[in-house]
């Protein structure tokens, strides 16, 4: 039992690293999402302040929104997929989690069940086994 009990608790700690990774990995495409969303608020902006910056001209500067718009649209495609297994792996880490709280239960028990049976020398299988002694009080 102790050692699927440390098993378990090793696997909850792989899958905490697991969920780390994957918030971290949706933090980063939210950040992305971010600098190109910024990206085309300024190209509007120049595009709309009818002068464009030196070397550019609004074709260059509208072709650079699309490409923006359908990098931004990937992005965000990717962190909703990313958002969807995070949610799935804080479930799983939960239910990992009730599962190795179990185990150490499970382990504790028999540790205590030991316990008792090194203080009185009598193993529970053998008790059951035994005769009990005849009540000497009754009629």
């Amino acid at each position: 039992m102790a050692s699927r009990a440390d098993k378990l608790g090793r696997m909850v700690s792989l899958v905490k690293l697991q969920l780390r990774l994957s918030e971290w990995q949706l933090a980063h495409l939210r950040q992305q999402e971010r600098s190109l969303q910024d990206e085309q608020e300024w190209l509007v902006g120049a595009l709309n302040e009818g002068k464009p910056p030196a070397g550019s001209s609004s074709d260059s500067i509208a072709r650079r929104l699309n490409r923006a718009s359908v990098g931004a649209r990937a992005v965000q495609a990717q962190a909703t997929q990313q958002l969807d297994q995070v949610r799935s792996e804080t479930r799983r880490v939960k239910q990992l989690e009730q599962v190795a709280k179990a185990a150490l239960a499970d382990k504790l028990r028999d540790a205590e069940a030991r316990a008792l049976e090194e203080m009185t020398g009598i193993s529970p299988a053998v008790r059951e086994w035994t005769p009990r002694p005849a009540n000497r009080n009754k009629p």
